[in-house]
């Protein structure tokens, strides 16, 4: 039985306290199909047959498949080196600097990332990273609406759809209207993100590559964008950087970025890591943690939370985000991953994985009736129509040990024959080849 320190009397006395008389009428609010069905749980097991269990459970999931997935989140190959020095005590029980002074090594290391980040994306300050993609966004979108005072955020229908939705539960409480400009056949449509922004908008949020793969470059927008006094936001794919005008090159006021692709194992949806980075005039409103680098009265070199204290805690209200985490952990191994390949590194597996996608490309659209949905420039990822719904031919792919991409009528209407391809590193031409025979031969 489980242990419940009340007894049924002091129940009774907190509930008359509350007013009610019952639990039931406690958890009245509650939708019926929302509460538990029943508290009663089964005796417990013995360790052995806890851990036989879960290992029964995890057979099930499909690892062995030869995938293509991509939609915001990359199987890339990660260095042992990643693991085995991320994983060394001094930073795996010690990742959150609350004593600052007592972790210099952490400090560093967090330094470090926000130095290279800011190199890779040039842009001129970077935080310690918030939790994902999505999240930083959001907290790019609300810098957007602190600096400007106002309420009207331009949203690229091209951004990812994951994280449009997080952007939109997010500011489901707030007086904040979301303008999303719809895409045009998997591109951004420029002239209509350019009408949407005027004197009443905070910020514009885009995506390079697009959602869809398409590459473009947002230089002209966000010069619209400053017309206004509003931001230019746009989120990346780090691993593309490297090969690609930067968000800094573009003009833009914030990058954001989903790390996971840089050091972080997919490992069933996290966790993984929000990247970052913004102009120096915009530093404080810049969320979580900031490290910075000085002398102490020796002249020796020290490291300390800038900003963090002030934002974070003594300003209470007025913080620039309620962020409780920096993902130090992740982001020590984004930056022992980019540390290892390197700018020449970064840029051949970039371009390596495009080379791949363009190899996929070229065998896949020579079969009947699959062609490219725009004639787009694109990175290691890119949408093709086909001639059946893209769903039935990933599920019939599937059982067949591969996973030919994702299905874009998920997200999008009438896309449900749109194909979301992506190739990294891990897909060589032989893993390419099985899926086109295999696609062949389903369609």
């Amino acid at each position: 039985m489980p242990y419940i320190p009340h007894t049924p009397d002091e129940l009774q006395e907190m509930l008359s306290v509350v007013g009610v008389r019952s639990l039931d009428e406690l958890f009245a609010d509650i939708p019926a199909g929302m509460r538990p069905r029943s508290f009663d749980l089964p005796k417990g097991q013995g360790e052995a047959e806890v851990c036989a269990y879960f290992e029964d459970l995890a057979t099930q999931n499909r690892t062995n498949l030869i995938s293509f997935l991509g939609a915001g989140y990359y199987a890339h190959q990660i260095p042992q080196a990643v693991g085995a020095l991320s994983g060394r005590s001094e930073f795996y029980t010690a990742y959150t600097p609350y004593q600052a002074e007592c972790s210099q090594g952490t400090l560093q290391a967090i330094f470090e990332f926000q130095t290279a980040v800011s190199r890779l994306l040039e842009m001129d300050c970077a935080n310690a990273s918030v939790y994902d993609g999505g999240t930083a966004l959001f907290e790019a979108a609300m810098m957007a609406v602190r600096a400007t005072r106002r309420r009207v955020l331009v949203v690229d229908e091209c951004v990812n759809p994951i994280w449009r939705i997080m952007l939109g539960t997010y500011v489901s409480g707030l007086d904040l209207e979301l303008r999303l400009v719809g895409q045009n056949n998997g591109t951004s449509d420029m002239a209509a993100l350019m009408d949407a922004i005027d004197d009443n908008c905070a910020g514009v949020l885009v995506q390079n590559p697009n959602f869809f793969g398409a590459i473009a470059d947002y230089t002209e927008l966000f010069a619209k964008a400053r017309s206004h006094k509003a931001w230019g936001v746009i989120s990346v794919y780090p691993v593309m950087q490297s090969v690609l005008k930067t968000p800094g090159e573009m003009g833009a006021d914030v990058a954001v970025a989903e790390a996971q692709s840089l050091g972080q194992p997919l490992s069933f949806g996290g966790p993984y890591l929000g990247i970052m980075a913004c102009r120096k005039s915009h530093v404080r409103q810049l969320p979580g943690r900031i490290v910075g680098r000085t002398t102490d009265l020796e002249g020796k070199t020290g490291y300390v939370l800038t900003l963090q204290a002030r934002e974070q805690h003594i300003r209470r209200s007025k913080a620039t985000s309620n962020i409780c985490s920096n993902q130090a952990l992740c982001a020590l191994r984004s930056l022992i991953h980019m540390s290892l390949l390197g700018p020449q590194g970064l840029a051949r597996v970039a371009e390596n994985n495009m080379a791949l996608a363009r190899y996929a490309v070229a065998r896949l659209t020579a079969l009947k009736g699959v062609e490219l949905l725009n004639d787009a420039p694109f990175g290691n990822e890119v949408a093709l129509r086909l001639p059946i719904p893209a769903e039935k031919l990933v599920d019939a792919a599937t059982s067949r040990g591969c996973v030919p991409g994702y299905p874009l009528g998920r997200y999008f209407s009438g896309m449900d024959d749109v194909l979301l391809l992506a190739c990294t590193e891990l897909n060589d031409r032989r893993q390419i080849n099985f899926m086109v025979e295999t696609v062949g031969g389903l369609l």
